[in-house]
């Protein structure tokens, strides 16, 4: 597991008790679980998850990728690549509805929806930091103001 940046940190911990508020017990908000995707080589614990009301957990105790509205993860210089590619076409192939990349070192967020088989996403939308963040999810939105998200430049 690859240690969190102190902004990786921050920008966490602003974001988990917004959503997790404004869930309200309408599903469920998972920080660094591991997920069980599917193959046997991708078990992913993503920096934040949002698992669908009435999910169940299969055999093994966790939560499986079907089960996911969205992932948001925060990059940092070591997970760049992972974040913009590998974990990009994994989460599209799977079908996670939302993938959101936070990204402190140019300060923005970067929505991507409309997941296609072949690894890539149909839309995707950038927002800068100062801006909401909302997350359309299944019946319901999600907002995370990303005022207090700190930029990279420690």
């Amino acid at each position: 597991m690859t240690p969190q940046g102190e902004s990786q940190s921050d920008i966490l911990l602003e974001a988990a008790p917004q959503i997790k508020k404004q869930l309200a017990g309408h599903g469920k908000l998972l920080s660094d679980v591991m997920i069980d995707f599917p193959s046997h080589l991708y078990g992913y614990a993503p920096d934040l998850a949002v698992v669908a009301p009435g999910s169940e957990r299969n055999a093994r105790g966790r939560f499986e990728w079907h089960s996911l509205e969205a992932v948001l993860e925060v990059v940092s210089k070591s997970t760049r690549d992972n974040d913009f590619t590998k974990k990009l076409r994994m989460y599209a192939e799977c079908g996670i509805p939302l993938y959101v990349i936070i990204d402190p070192s140019d300060s923005t967020c970067t929505i991507h929806s409309r997941p296609t088989r072949t690894g890539t996403y149909g839309e995707q939308e950038q927002i800068a930091f100062g801006e909401d963040l909302v997350l359309p999810l299944q019946g319901r939105e999600i907002v995370v103001t990303t005022d207090g998200f700190p930029r990279d430049d420690r």
